[in-house]
């Protein structure tokens, strides 16, 4: 794998912005006090609160975490207040949820008016029981498969979520904890170059991509072929992209070979930013695919310890051919969503054939 260590979009935080964001998210979290079902993040007081208060922010919060601008798909924003008094690394995300409310609360509420500030934040029922803000920690007894909670094994970039036409426009990928500068690998699909025998290839839908082993297991119902790229008018590609959840070995020998071809180029563009704490990573997720070079987990609470949310952009909008998959029963948790934007979930399309998200 080629890294490009340096080649990518950094953004800074204002610093007067960057702490109105810690004290509003802070008085919030005093407003809610400790009930134990904040620990989901969609208790409707806090919804509330969030969707009402944001307006608050500066503008400067907003510019920080719009889309990356570059064609690597990724942007690094630095300068948000981190403080280690969040307690160790929890041992899995089930404990990081349970304990939340005794420390990193008022910081998962920050994260969330700054993904509201970016567009829709939401959450997978099927995933972390439908939490806004995911915790990713490695876990002991995962450590080798293709999920967050796996170290010693090198994390395959992807599309986060591919399987599901409701997938995140952009993810938001935050540091507390990285002593070890594990490395987040980003890819973006408008960087490869591959043949056009490859890219007609590509473009045909031949294979499902199947939900992660962090929605479970047994996903074994017919599912439809899915494209692995798309183009628009302009030739500019998206990517639906999971290797380790795409049945690679029922399609035939030219897909594999395009297929390959494709993984090679992505990691010959490979970035790598080691996050550091209070350090964001912005990944539009329908150009880049990302994942995580191998670390040895220590289970001692000092391992590496990022929050992700998932953001929908409601300015752009899924393609008509989505609407039909049946995302194999995952639903989302969107309580940002406006009532006009429910037209989706009945498969309504607009005047351009394409289907609003949730």
């Amino acid at each position: 794998m080629t890294i490009h260590q340096h080649d990518i979009e950094y953004r800074e935080l204002d610093p007067d912005a960057a702490t109105a964001l810690r004290s509003l998210a802070t008085d919030i979290r005093h407003r809610l006090g400790d009930a134990p079902h904040t620990t989901t993040l969609h208790d409707p007081a806090l919804i509330a609160q969030i969707a009402e208060r944001v307006r608050d922010l500066p503008e400067s919060l907003r510019h920080a975490v719009r889309p990356p601008a570059t064609t690597t798909g990724a942007t690094v924003v630095r300068g948000l207040p981190v403080d280690d008094d969040f307690g160790p690394t929890p041992a899995h995300w089930q404990a990081a949820a349970e304990q939340a409310h005794h420390g990193s609360l008022a910081l998962d509420i920050a994260l969330l008016l700054l993904a509201r500030c970016a567009g829709e934040p939401f959450g997978w029922q099927g995933q972390q029981n439908g939490r806004l803000v995911n915790n990713i920690v490695p876990a002991a007894g995962h450590e080798d498969e293709q999920s967050g909670a796996s170290s010693s094994t090198l994390l395959s970039p992807h599309t986060e979520d591919a399987f599901h036409a409701q997938r995140a426009n952009l993810l938001m990928l935050i540091c507390l904890r990285n002593p070890d500068r594990v490395a987040t690998t980003v890819s973006s699909v408008r960087q490869v170059r591959l043949s056009d025998d490859d890219l007609r290839t590509l473009t045909t839908p031949t294979l499902p991509i199947l939900p992660d082993v962090s929605y479970g297991t047994g996903f074994d119902q017919l599912a439809p072929p899915l494209p692995t790229l798309w183009l628009d008018e302009n030739g500019s590609a998206t990517a639906r992209y999971d290797p380790a959840y795409t049945p690679l070995d029922d399609a035939d020998a030219v897909f594999r070979t395009a297929y390959a071809r494709l993984t090679a180029e992505l990691a010959r563009v490979s970035h790598a930013p080691a996050l550091a704490p209070g350090e964001i990573l912005l990944v539009d997720n329908d150009v880049a695919v990302h994942g995580r070079v191998p670390f040895r987990a220590r289970y001692d609470g000092t391992d590496r310890w990022l929050k992700r949310v998932n953001i929908r952009l409601p300015e752009r909008r899924r393609r008509a051919q989505e609407s039909s998959e049946n995302g194999y029963g995952q639903q989302v948790v969107a309580p940002f969503r406006a009532a006009a934007d429910r037209t989706a979930e009945r498969g309504m399309t607009d005047e351009r054939g394409s289907v609003e998200q949730p």
